[in-house]
């Protein structure tokens, strides 16, 4: 990681890190490393989303780039938008699922995939040398606004067809996913009832698509007789959703149940997901013809991956989820969509969901700041591997030690000056005693680092 650049972009709090100044520099550096060429630029509903959009461009321009300003769009419309309209790079003007005070900035390839961090690194020198190029005054960039909102209408529901209509609930968390989610929903011949479908950049809920979060959708769904409830976080490159029951349906159940579906619906092969997800998808997905590869935490990771290995499904135990079908850009409110579709073939969504085998899985966060973190990864690698008597070591990614009944992921947070403990067991028992012996090995590392 960067200066700037974290897992996912730039993401800082507004007018402290992240400046309209920085937002024109980030559209200087892009245009230089360019040198020409388009670029698609949307931005989510946050309050900050304008001004910062506004400079972004204004840096691209006077590199002599063209700009076709998409105005506010979810993250998934933005990948969309660079392939519809053959552009060299995009960029989103989001903090995904954080509070409202952060914004961020993330720039995505003419394949609809994020910047990897090599890119990344490439930007940021260009950033950090204030060597810009600069454009005469004939060559500035040009600037024309789009909306690509109906042809991804269109061109879903070429791919995701429906026999029956259902009666979906839609909570957007005020987010991007607000213009377009419900309406796709629609046309698909679905019963919509929003929530929280105002763009307005003022949050009601954690945007994180949680059960905690979702508990109003829960009860809407089981008010309405619903049969599904779908959410998204602020740019929708997330989905969570909630049963026929209003029921929230855990993250690794819904990875492993969409990634069976995929499996059946475009043909066997690999399914790409990253440390942190949990065994019960491997479990469900190889008597489907699937074989799990786990990569480095992040989308560019699981679409990187997905584009080498010709993978039929990516997704993280986050509810992001790539469908590389469709586009190697996250994308919760096409997910969304898949989710009817598996239920229109297989059955209500609470009956499918007992399919998948349950573990314990717990998670915990510890402070730890920034540059503590580095020196902390390193001793809990050398204790942990003298503390747990382990089968399997994969370190891509933080280090995550494995046996046949459990395993325990340390990893740095990306984007927050906390470290994470993820671990599964098959006994809640057995990931009490993991957890209590792992959350002590860091907190003791964090203190000697």
């Amino acid at each position: 990681m960067g200066k700037y650049f974290g897992t996912s972009g730039i993401r800082e709090i507004v007018n402290e890190t992240l400046t309209p100044e920085l937002a024109l520099n980030v559209g200087k550096a892009l245009g230089t490393y360019l040198s020409g060429g388009t670029v698609v630029v949307g931005m989510d509903t946050r309050t900050s989303g304008e001004m910062l959009k506004r400079a972004v461009i204004s840096g691209l321009l006077s590199t002599g780039v063209d700009v076709i300003d998409i105005g506010l769009a979810p993250t998934p419309l933005t990948g969309f938008a660079i392939r519809l309209y053959g552009a060299d790079a995009g960029v989103t003007i989001t903090a995904s699922h954080n509070p409202p005070e952060y914004n961020g900035i993330k720039v995505w390839q003419p394949n609809g995939m994020a910047y990897t961090p090599e890119m990344e690194n490439e930007l940021e020198a260009i950033l950090e040398s204030g060597n810009f190029r600069k454009a005469t005054w004939n060559e500035i960039g040009s600037i024309r606004r789009a909306d690509p909102k109906d042809e991804y209408i269109k061109k879903a529901l070429e791919v995701v067809h429906l026999d029956s209509s259902y009666t979906v609930v839609v909570d957007s968390g005020n987010g991007a996913g607000s213009i377009l989610s419900p309406y796709l929903q629609r046309e698909l011949g679905n019963r919509v009832i929003s929530l929280n479908s105002h763009p307005t950049g003022f949050f009601v809920r954690e945007l994180e698509p949680n059960a905690k979060s979702l508990s109003a959708l829960a009860k809407t769904v089981r008010a309405m007789k619903a049969d599904v409830g779908i959410a998204h976080d602020g740019d929708a490159d997330r989905i969570g959703v909630v049963d026929d029951e209003g029921n929230f349906v855990e993250y690794e159940v819904m990875l492993s149940l969409i990634a069976g579906y995929a499996l059946r619906k475009f043909g066997k092969g690999k399914i790409v997901t990253t440390v942190d997800a949990g065994f019960a998808l491997d479990d469900y997905v190889k008597p489907l013809g699937g074989e799990v590869i786990r990569t480095r935490v992040g989308d560019v990771a699981v679409a990187d991956e997905l584009a080498r290995h010709g993978g039929v499904f990516g997704g993280e135990p986050s509810g992001t989820w790539i469908i590389p079908q469709w586009n190697l850009t996250p994308d919760g409110i096409f997910a969304g969509a898949l989710v009817l579709e598996m239920i229109d073939r297989l059955g209500p969504l609470s009956e499918l969901a007992k399919e998948v085998p349950r573990y314990v899985t717990l998670r915990a966060k510890i402070p730890c700041p920034n540059e503590k973190k580095a020196r902390a990864m390193e001793l809990i690698a050398q204790e942990a591997l003298e503390a747990f008597d382990y089968e399997r070591l994969i370190d891509i990614d933080g280090v995550r030690i494995e046996n046949s009944d459990w395993w325990i992921l340390f990893r740095p947070s990306g984007t927050e000056p906390i470290m994470r403990i993820t671990l599964e067991a098959h006994t809640e028992e057995k990931a009490r005693e993991l957890m209590e012996k792992a959350e002590k090995l860091v907190r003791r590392a964090i203190e000697r680092a």
